[in-house]
């Protein structure tokens, strides 16, 4: 297969990390859209099996479209394909018919498999490594990952071992801060924890909207799925607004060393932000 021009190469990749900063009010936006897509999924679901699936695939296949093919983060473009993973996330974690157990453990070995394919290509998991198109597909493919995984465990907690809704948020409020925690304290690497921390808040967020969404007869307030994710994504948008205002979580430190590991200096696509990075002997 013939390769492509450079000028067409140039305008397939990033020109700066594709992914924000991780601030507090990250983790908030990010808890929210799961909350949402849970609650979203559950109410399209009710009302047609066949519009959910459909509104799910488009919407993921069409905000993924649109993230890659802006060149730089975008938070209205990033969160809006945060949200709908969410959607098509919880959905696709609710199809193997093989129980809550092995739907966890199958989307734990996938999850697995892209962290190793992904660190074995590039040398690093790092979110200040997206720098490429073909870094920003593996990021994707985790948070689908990611998704699926904290849907299933969040079911598992709720439904096959009875905790309930809420409890179960309680619970993975608590499993949360051990990454936290142990990076503040104890020296965790800070892509360990973050990983660890991002798989956590699906089941986290999900619990909650599940316990304000479902009736009182499966552990929930009643409030409905449809009233949920509506006031969810109210205040999500909310945010994005004040996000892409501000612009307080883009990235503006650089990249760490883990990004340049196996790029090709020469590459006439090189973002900005790593060509610093080199020395000039390298790229000349």
């Amino acid at each position: 297969m013939p390769s492509l021009p450079d000028n067409q190469t140039r305008s397939r990749e990033p020109l700066a990390p594709k992914v924000p900063e991780i601030t507090a009010l990250f983790w908030v936006v990010k808890i929210l859209t799961t909350g949402m897509g849970e609650a979203a999924s559950d109410y399209l679901a009710h009302v047609d099996l066949v519009l959910a699936g459909t509104i799910g695939l488009l919407g993921f296949t069409f905000a993924l479209w649109l993230q890659f093919r802006v060149r730089r983060y975008s938070a209205p473009v990033y969160w809006f394909a945060v949200m709908m993973v969410a959607v098509f996330g919880t959905m696709v974690a609710d199809g193997p018919p093989i129980g809550h157990i092995g739907s966890t453990v199958l989307y734990l070995v996938v999850l697995a498999a892209v962290f190793y394919t992904w660190h074995r290509s590039e040398g690093t998991l790092s979110i200040h490594s997206i720098v490429t198109r073909r870094r920003e597909t593996y990021y994707w493919l985790t948070v689908l990952a990611t998704f699926a995984l904290g849907t299933a465990a969040g079911d598992l907690t709720a439904d096959s071992l009875r905790f309930g809704y809420l409890p179960s948020g309680i619970l993975f409020a608590v499993i949360i801060l051990v990454p936290v925690v142990a990076w503040w304290r104890f020296g965790l690497n800070e892509v360990v924890a973050f990983w660890f921390a991002y798989v956590v808040t699906r089941p986290l967020g999900a619990s909650f909207a599940d316990w304000l969404g479902k009736p009182a007869k499966r552990s929930g307030v009643g409030l409905g799925d449809g009233l949920v994710a509506l006031t969810a994504f109210v205040v999500i948008v909310t945010l994005i607004g004040y996000l892409t205002v501000t612009r307080g979580d883009i990235q503006r430190g650089g990249v760490d060393d883990g990004a340049i590991r196996n790029i090709d200096p020469q590459d006439p696509a090189l973002p900005q932000q790593v060509r610093p990075r080199f020395r000039p002997a390298d790229i000349d």
